[in-house]
């Protein structure tokens, strides 16, 4: 039987492998270090995010421990990283998972969305990561990617061009969940 996946996904794929880092929010598949990871790297490189990546965990471990804490000690451990509102949301984005689901990440799509500071990246981001769910996720690196693989030459910020990259994100991930 053919496989009905386009040649690009396997060819996308073997080069991930190749080429991952080794990244500490790698290292597991816990939601927590994968939230707080990818809100750092929000407009931010890898290699400036790693010391403040490794700081804040040690600082606070788990979601009931930065929930806990006071905000001054957050942007205390934030500081210097830049675009404060995203510590400000992670801090009230904790403080609301452990109220609504004390502590524990939700798997589905509609209820992540409802943490504060989470939008459709960061949810398909940890949901996908954390709990292997097949969710699509664009980013900058996957428009660049999309735009060259299909050829688009429109801007990408326009709103059609924003909806083609997530409807070929979501196709993507729906033909790799495919048996």
């Amino acid at each position: 039987m053919k496989s009905s996946r386009p040649p690009w996904i396997k060819l996308l794929s073997q080069w991930y492998l190749r080429q991952a880092r080794p990244l500490p929010w790698r290292l597991n598949h816990d939601p927590y270090q994968i939230w707080i990871s990818e809100v750092m790297l929000q407009q931010t490189q890898v290699t400036t995010v790693l010391p403040y990546y490794a700081n804040f965990m040690a600082k606070f471990p788990t979601v009931k421990g930065l929930a806990n804490a006071q905000e001054s000690e957050v942007l205390r451990a934030w500081s210097g990283l830049g675009y404060y509102s995203r510590a400000r949301n992670l801090h009230r984005g904790a403080k609301f998972l452990v109220e609504k689901y004390n502590g524990v990440f939700p798997k589905e799509r509609e209820a992540m969305l409802e943490v504060p500071g989470v939008g459709p990246y960061t949810a398909g981001a940890v949901l996908s990561i954390a709990y292997d769910l097949p969710e699509a996720l664009v980013d900058g690196n996957v428009q660049r990617v999309f735009a060259r693989l299909f050829g688009i030459r429109e801007s990408l910020q326009m709103s059609a061009t924003q909806k083609r990259f997530w409807k070929e994100a979501q196709s993507a991930v729906a033909v790799c969940d495919s048996p």
